[in-house]
C-alpha cells in the first residue's frame, strides 16, 4: 500500500491548478485516501454514485458510457489529471458513466464530505474547488468542440501531440472509441498519417 502523501507532494501535484500556502496542502494531505486499482477494474461502476474526487498519480483511466451495444469511451486520462464522474460527484446521484483503470492505477482520492469540509475551512479551499471545477469544465468543453469540428485525422493528430505515448499505453479499440471511430477507421487514419 502506498504511503500517505506529504503536504509537499500534494503541493507539487495541485500547484499547476492552484498556487496556495503550505497550510492548505497540509489540510488536503490529511484528507487524501491513496487507492489502488488493478488494470481493467472499475473505479466507479455504472449507475452508482461517485463518492470521490480523484487525481491519477500513476497509470491511466477511461470514462465509459454504454450505448446499448457497447462501451463508448468519453474520456482518457493519465498521470496528474483528475478522473471522476464529476456530474455524479457534484450532485451525489448515480449516472450511467463507468470509470475504469486502463492500467494499474494509483489515485489520490478525497471523499465528497471531506472535500466540502476543506472548502468550508477557509476561502482558499473554496477557490481551489472553483479552480478544479473550471479546469474540468474547460477540458470537457474543448473535447466536445473538437469532436464536433475536427476531422478524425485532426483529432488523432491532436491526441498524438498531447499524449505521444498513448499508443504504447492504451488499447487501440479504446482510443478509437474515444475519437469517435471504429478500430478499422483508426487504422486507416494512422496509415494515412504515417505515409506522409
Amino acid at each position: 500500500m502506498a504511503a500517505q502523501p506529504s503536504p509537499e507532494e500534494v503541493r507539487k501535484i495541485f500547484e499547476p491548478f492552484y498556487n496556495a500556502g503550505m497550510n492548505i496542502w497540509e489540510g488536503f494531505s490529511e484528507k487524501i485516501q491513496v487507492r489502488y486499482f488493478p488494470k481493467n477494474t472499475p473505479i466507479k461502476a455504472y449507475h452508482s454514485v461517485e463518492k470521490f474526487l480523484n487525481i491519477i498519480t500513476e497509470g491511466s483511466a477511461g470514462l465509459f458510457i454504454w450505448n446499448g451495444k457497447k462501451d463508448v469511451c468519453i474520456n482518457l486520462l493519465y498521470e496528474n489529471n483528475f478522473v471522476s464522474d464529476y456530474l455524479s460527484f457534484l450532485n451525489q446521484q448515480p449516472t450511467g458513466i463507468q470509470t475504469e483503470a486502463l492500467e494499474d492505477c494509483t489515485l489520490w482520492s478525497v471523499s465528497y464530505p471531506d472535500l466540502n469540509e476543506l472548502y468550508a475551512r477557509n476561502e482558499t479551499g473554496l477557490r481551489i474547488g472553483k479552480a478544479i471545477s473550471e479546469i474540468l469544465y474547460m477540458r470537457k468543453q474543448q473535447e466536445q468542440i473538437n469532436l464536433l469540428t475536427l476531422s478524425p485525422e485532426e483529432r488523432y493528430l491532436n491526441l498524438i501531440k498531447q499524449r505521444p505515448e498513448i499508443f504504447q499505453r492504451t488499447p487501440l479499440k479504446v482510443i478509437a472509441s474515444y475519437l469517435g471511430l471504429t478500430a478499422e477507421s483508426l487504422s486507416r487514419v494512422r496509415k494515412r498519417v504515417t505515409a506522409r
